[in-house]
């Protein structure tokens, strides 16, 4: 009798753990980092002069008046080592190997600028000593 009783609370312990729910699985939180600030893009002072010179002759090509333009060509010569800077505007390039339209001055072009009110070219390579152009070389749009 002992043996049936002990066997009858062994039964009930086990359908008691049949009955219980199983414990919630932990559900582990993903941390989430922040993404870095991207880093603030750094211009090269090539860059900015090219930037600024793309802007002066467009400024150049439309003035409303000669004396807006003349200004205009006052405030880029300032940019430049001296009004004699040559320029050279790229007319055919192939492998490599690039013609050239007859060489110029800055002041001439700037003056071409003035006179067509036509920016047909941009820029495509400047050199820079002391943070003035001593050379600027231009091809067509």
């Amino acid at each position: 009798m002992a043996v049936i009783a002990l066997m009858a609370m062994g039964a009930c312990k086990s359908k008691k753990k049949a009955v219980e729910p199983a414990p919630a699985p932990v559900v582990m939180e993903e941390v989430v980092k922040p993404t870095p600030a991207p880093a603030p893009v750094v211009r090269s002072a090539e860059e900015i002069a090219v930037e600024k010179l793309e802007n002066q002759f467009t400024s150049i090509a439309s003035a409303s008046n000669v004396t807006a333009a003349n200004q205009s060509i006052q405030d880029v010569l300032a940019m430049f080592s001296n009004q004699e800077t040559p320029l050279l505007i790229v007319i055919h390039e192939e492998g490599g190997v690039k013609d050239y339209d007859e060489p110029t001055t800055i002041k001439k072009y700037l003056e071409y600028l003035k006179d067509t009110k036509k920016n047909l070219n941009y820029i495509s390579d400047i050199r820079l000593a002391g943070g003035k152009v001593t050379e600027l070389e231009l091809k067509r749009k």
